[in-house]
């Protein structure tokens, strides 16, 4: 649980397209009280790889960690895991998000592959978007996140990524989590919010102590540094009213 110091942040998602962007972005947050994490994507890695994206980062902080979201990580067959933590390790990045679609001995090796790397596992079950579930006109079994998410605490995973904008849902797996870890064992990671309808205030009702929003459009989209670092005192302002 020691990826993040703070009990509550946000974590900045990083889904901007140049590098130069990333760096008005960081320099715009680093220093803001209750940022928690820099998330990073798609839309940086495969331009210019994760290795810039994260020297980027070191520009500024070097206590803020790196989290790297393979949009979605853990879906490949077992064998492939160890090359994925490996890569991840070089590049410098401090946690990975998997979402283990593709089975329970993936996700188990996926876990075990990135720990032995010293890589902090964060493991989700349940998207944001609409038509997910069965249950939500989509494809995927209701019960199947919660079996990622058990697979994931069996094997010593304490950091779960849940939908934010799905407050119910926060509160079955959260409740889920401390049936088998204890409250405050563990630590939530919540994404869809603002731009996905969810309200940071509100899901904080459900989430438990340790949790940490994550945000990106409502601070990204803005044109400066001082536009940016506006944004970001607005949405860290709304974790720290957020209580139960």
């Amino acid at each position: 649980m020691g990826l993040i110091k703070l009990k509550r942040s946000i974590i900045v998602a990083c889904d901007v397209s140049t590098l130069e962007k990333l760096e008005e972005l960081v320099k715009a947050t680093y220093n803001v009280p209750g940022i928690g994490g820099y998330k990073v994507g798609l839309e940086l890695v495969i331009p210019f790889g994760l290795e810039r994206a994260v020297a980027v980062i070191r520009k500024y902080t070097v206590r803020i960690p790196i989290i790297y979201d393979h949009q979605k990580g853990g879906t490949d067959i077992p064998e492939m895991g160890i090359k994925f933590a490996k890569a991840v390790k070089n590049a410098g990045a401090n946690a990975i998000i998997l979402f283990p679609f593709g089975g329970a001995a993936t996700e188990r090796e996926w876990i075990k592959a990135c720990k032995d790397e010293g890589l902090t596992v964060l493991v989700g079950g349940h998207m944001t978007q609409k038509e997910f579930l069965v249950s939500e006109d989509g494809f995927i079994d209701d019960s199947s996140p919660e079996m990622m998410y058990y697979i994931a605490l069996m094997n010593g995973v304490t950091n779960f990524v849940v939908p934010g904008n799905k407050v119910e849902f926060v509160l079955k797996y959260r409740e889920l989590l401390e049936k088998h870890l204890g409250p405050g064992n563990f630590t939530l990671y919540a994404p869809g919010f603002i731009a996905q309808g969810g309200s940071i205030e509100k899901t904080g009702q459900f989430a438990g102590d340790n949790w940490h929003a994550i945000v990106g459009s409502a601070i990204y989209k803005h044109p400066d540094v001082g536009t940016m670092y506006a944004a970001a005192m607005i949405v860290t302002s709304q974790i720290r009213g957020a209580v139960e």
